[in-house]
């Protein structure tokens, strides 16, 4: 993709115009990774409990707002499930549709404060590859997406998504309310298979896009369907690691 093809409704657009600022996010992001868990080695985990309730619900909130625009822009413009080229105009509903696909871009940002998180608490098993991988590569996923195509068939994976992250951000938040809360919490293992349903959605999505004479660039549906198959692949391991070897080694 060259510079010709650049989305200019969103070219000047904050974390957007160039590479650079969400590469040195990135970049920050893994020192963090690295460098946090040894500043944490003779600390005591930090109590951030109020931070983690108002951060959690606030999640929830930005989530529905999200949820609610991609639905809405996409509904009012006709968006089709099989076939969905940019609107690249100004008109109104063409700009609503990149300006929340530019709020789901800096969602993804705003969520690397998940790590943080996990590292003040000292949670450092939550430390996994699948964790630094799927939140450090989405802020890149997202920077191409606004900065090419904000719109289009990328607008289900925002929707999808979104709806997601209000699910999970609630299941975080009633966590973080404390332990007289665990019992209404029985529900983690089917927001793991929801997570993994959206990922064969976006896949299923993405692949009949390729038979249809769509003007969606094949390069960003490979993009998705290489991201998508890598996502499917993590979390069917989590699941299995998580909720049948350990019931089977229980047995």
């Amino acid at each position: 993709m060259n510079s010709e093809r650049n989305d200019k409704r969103t070219d000047g657009w904050l974390l957007v115009y160039s590479p650079l600022p969400v590469g040195e996010i990135f970049l920050c992001y893994l020192v963090i990774v690295w460098l946090g868990p040894k500043l944490m080695t003779y600390r005591e985990p930090v109590n951030i409990k109020a931070l983690l309730i108002i951060y959690n619900f606030s999640m929830v909130c930005l989530s529905a707002y999200m949820f609610y625009e991609f639905t809405a822009s996409s509904w009012l413009a006709n968006y089709s499930l099989v076939c969905q080229p940019v609107d690249y105009s100004e008109t109104p509903l063409a700009m609503r549709m990149a300006r929340v696909c530019w709020w789901f871009y800096v969602s993804k940002v705003i969520e690397l404060t998940d790590t943080m998180f996990f590292i003040l608490r000292k949670k450092n098993n939550q430390l996994t590859f699948l964790h630094v991988y799927h939140h450090g590569t989405m802020i890149f996923n997202w920077w191409a997406g606004v900065k090419y195509v904000a719109g289009g068939q990328s607008f289900l994976i925002g929707l999808i998504n979104s709806f997601v992250h209000v699910v999970m951000y609630m299941y975080y938040g009633l966590a973080a309310l404390g332990p007289q809360m665990h019992k209404y919490l029985w529900w983690k293992r089917y927001l793991t298979s929801l997570q993994l349903l959206q990922f064969f959605i976006v896949t299923i999505h993405t692949a009949v896009n390729f038979y249809a004479d769509c003007n969606f660039p094949d390069s960003m549906n490979m993009v998705v369907l290489s991201y998508a198959f890598s996502l499917i692949a993590l979390f069917s391991n989590f699941y299995y690691q998580s909720y049948i070897s350990k019931k089977t080694k229980i047995a």
